[in-house]
C-alpha cells in the first residue's frame, strides 16, 4: 500500500517521536503503548485496529431484545452491551411486588436461565464480545451467560466481554445496591477468583465513573472517585489472596464523554497516567497489562435534551469524537431519542453509524494520540492529573473509598458540582441549545418506542410455570449449598452456578444472600 499520505498527498506520520514535542515534554510522555500510557495502551492504537463499537440495548422481554441484538450485529456492531431492567438490577423477580410497574422498562427483564437462553438465542457467543451493565447481582447474570454459552458448546475460555460489577459507585451516585459494602466487596473478590480460573478472557469489573458524571461530577471528580474505587477493589482482591498482577489485566473502567471535547481528551490521558502510577507504585504491579487503564466510554446521556431531539445527533458525534481522540477501547453512542424514551431501531442504527463515520471517513484513526504535544491539551492533562491526585488523597485521608462513602464525602462533592451547573443553566450562563437558548415555538411530533404493558403479566406467568415444572428439591438443595458458602468463606459462585443451572431464579439467589448478608440501608447523611 505504500507510505500513508494525507488527502493532499503529503506524508503522514502515524506516531510522533518524543523529539517532536517541545521543551522535553515528549521524553516525559513516552511512546504509545509504554508506561505511563499517557498516549494510549497500545503502540498502534486505531492505526492497527479500531475500538470496539458497542450499542447498549435491552428492553421489554428477552425475545424483543434478542431481535434488537440481531439487528445491531447485522448493522456492523462489534460488541453487544446489555441493559437490564430495574428489578433485575435490584435482584428481584418480575413477579415480586416491589417490581410492579418497572418490568422491562429501562432494560430487559431476566428472571432465570430460560430468559437468558432466549436473550442470546442464535448469537455467536464465541465471536461477539458482550458487556453486561449489572452490579449488585453481577455474578448471577454472568453465570447465567456462562451457562447459556456452555449449552451451545462454547467453553468459558472462549467467552469475551465485561461485567460492570462495580457496586461502590452505586452507594455514591446510582442507588441499585442490595448488600452492605463489605459483603459486596467479598462478592466482587469471589468473582475475580472464579473468572481467573473459569473465564480467563473476561473483564471481571468495569469500575464506573460514568454514573458519577451523570449525577453531576466534574471530569476531575469522575476520574478521582473512580480510581479511588479501583484502589478499594485491588485492596479487597489482595486481602483475598489475589495480587494486582492476577486481577489488574482483567480490570477495566467506564467513563463518560461530554461535549467539552478538549477537556475530555485530557481527562482520558490523565486517567491513564495516574492509574499506571497507582498500580506500579502503590500495589507493586510488574505485569504491564496490570498497569494499563483500559476503558469503555459512553456518550453523555445527561446532556441529551427532549427539546429538538435531532440536535442530540450533533452532541453525540462530538462526544464520540472526544472519546476516540482520548484513546477509548470501546464506545457506545447514545441514540438521539433517549431523552424521550427507549431508542427506536432507526435511532440506534444512526448512533452506530456515527461511530462508523468517525472510524472510516475521518483521519483521526490514522494517527496515534493526535493531540500529543498540543499546549492546550497537555496543560489540561497536567492540571487534571494534579486535581485527581488531590481528590484521591482526600479519600485516602478518610480511610479509603468505603469509609469515604459512609461519610458521604463523594456524594456531597458531586452534589455541590451538580448544583453549580444547574444554577449556570438556569441563569443562562451555560448555554444548552434548544433549552435556554435557540428554542423553537413548536416541536415536531415524535412517536417513541413503548414497552407492552402486558409484559409484566407474561413474565409472572412464565415464572409460575417455571416453578411448577422444575425439580424443586434440587433447587432447594442447591440454594442451601449457596447459603452455607455465604455464611462461610468458600467462593459463592460455585454453588450459585449450580442453583441457576437447576433453574433457581435471580430473585431466589439474591434472597439467600440478603438473608445471610443483610440489606444496605443508607445513613441519614444520604
Amino acid at each position: 500500500m505504500g507510505d500513508p499520505t494525507t488527502e493532499s498527498g503529503l506524508p503522514l506520520r502515524p506516531v510522533s517521536d518524543p523529539s517532536d514535542v517541545a521543551d522535553g515534554l515528549g521524553d516525559r510522555l513516552g511512546a504509545p503503548g509504554e508506561y505511563p500510557y499517557t498516549r494510549g495502551v497500545h503502540p498502534g492504537m486505531y492505526t492497527t485496529r479500531p475500538w470496539t463499537m458497542r450499542q447498549y440495548a435491552g428492553f421489554g422481554s428477552a425475545k424483543e431484545s434478542n431481535a434488537r441484538y440481531h439487528q445491531l450485529v447485522a448493522a456492523g456492531t462489534g460488541g453487544l452491551s446489555v441493559a437490564f431492567d430495574l428489578p433485575t438490577q435490584m435482584g428481584l423477580d418480575s413477579d415480586d411486588p416491589l417490581a410492579a410497574g418497572e418490568v422491562g422498562k429501562v432494560g430487559v427483564a431476566v428472571d432465570s436461565l430460560q430468559d437468558m437462553r432466549v436473550l442470546f438465542d442464535g448469537l455467536p457467543l464465541d465471536e461477539v464480545s458482550t458487556s453486561m451493565t449489572i452490579n449488585a447481582p453481577a455474578s448471577v447474570l454472568l453465570l447465567l451467560y456462562q451457562l447459556v454459552a456452555e449449552e451451545n458448546g462454547v467453553p468459558g475460555e472462549k467467552l469475551r466481554g465485561t461485567v460492570q460489577n462495580d457496586v461502590l459507585k452505586e452507594y455514591i451516585a446510582r442507588g441499585t445496591y442490595i448488600f452492605p459494602p463489605a459483603p459486596s466487596l467479598r462478592l466482587v473478590s469471589d468473582t475475580f477468583a472464579y473468572c481467573r480460573d473459569e473465564l480467563p478472557r473476561w473483564n471481571t469489573i468495569s469500575v464506573s465513573g460514568y454514573h458519577m458524571a451523570e449525577a453531576g461530577a466534574t471530569p476531575a471528580q469522575e476520574v478521582a472517585f473512580t480510581l479511588a474505587d479501583g484502589i478499594a477493589y485491588l485492596e479487597a482482591a489482595r486481602a483475598a489472596g489475589l495480587s494486582v498482577d492476577d486481577v489488574g489485566p482483567r480490570l477495566s473502567f467506564f467513563f463518560v464523554a461530554r461535549t467539552t471535547l478538549l477537556e475530555e481528551v485530557a481527562k482520558f490521558r490523565a486517567a491513564r497516567r495516574v492509574w499506571a502510577r497507582i498500580t506500579k507504585e502503590r500495589f507493586g504491579a510488574t505485569d504491564p497489562r496490570a498497569m494499563m487503564l483500559r476503558f469503555h466510554t459512553q456518550t453523555a446521556g445527561v446532556q441529551l435534551t427532549a427539546q429538538q431531539p435531532e440536535v442530540n445527533l450533533v452532541r453525540v458525534a462530538l462526544q464520540a469524537l472526544g472519546a476516540v481522540l482520548g484513546g477509548t477501547q470501546s464506545l457506545h453512542t447514545n441514540s438521539f431519542d433517549e431523552a424521550i424514551a427507549l431508542p427506536t431501531e432507526k435511532a440506534a442504527r444512526l448512533a452506530l453509524r456515527t461511530q462508523q463515520v468517525i472510524a472510516h471517513e475521518t483521519d483521526v484513526t490514522r494517527l496515534v494520540d493526535p493531540f500529543a504535544g498540543s499546549w492546550a491539551v497537555e496543560s489540561m492533562t497536567d492540571d487534571l492529573e494534579a486535581e485527581v491526585e488531590r481528590l484521591i488523597a482526600r479519600v485516602d485521608d478518610l480511610g479509603g473509598a468505603v469509609p469515604a462513602i459512609e461519610a458521604g464525602f463523594q456524594k456531597e462533592e458531586i452534589e455541590r458540582a451538580a448544583y453549580a451547573v444547574a444554577r449556570e443553566i438556569d441563569a443562562g450562563d451555560r448555554v444548552v441549545v434548544g433549552v435556554n437558548r435557540f428554542r423553537t415555538e413548536t416541536e415536531e411530533p415524535y412517536e417513541p418506542l413503548r414497552v407492552d404493558p402486558a409484559l409484566e403479566r407474561r413474565q409472572a406467568a412464565g415464572l409460575a410455570e417455571l416453578r411448577g415444572s422444575r425439580d424443586q428439591a434440587g433447587v432447594d438443595a442447591a440454594l442451601a449449598d449457596l447459603r452455607r458458602a455465604a455464611e462461610g468463606t468458600a467462593n459463592v459462585l460455585v454453588p450459585m452456578k449450580e442453583a441457576l443451572r437447576r433453574l433457581a431464579t435471580v430473585g431466589e439467589v439474591c434472597r439467600v444472600l440478603r438473608d445471610v448478608w443483610g440489606r444496605y440501608e443508607p445513613s441519614e447523611r444520604f
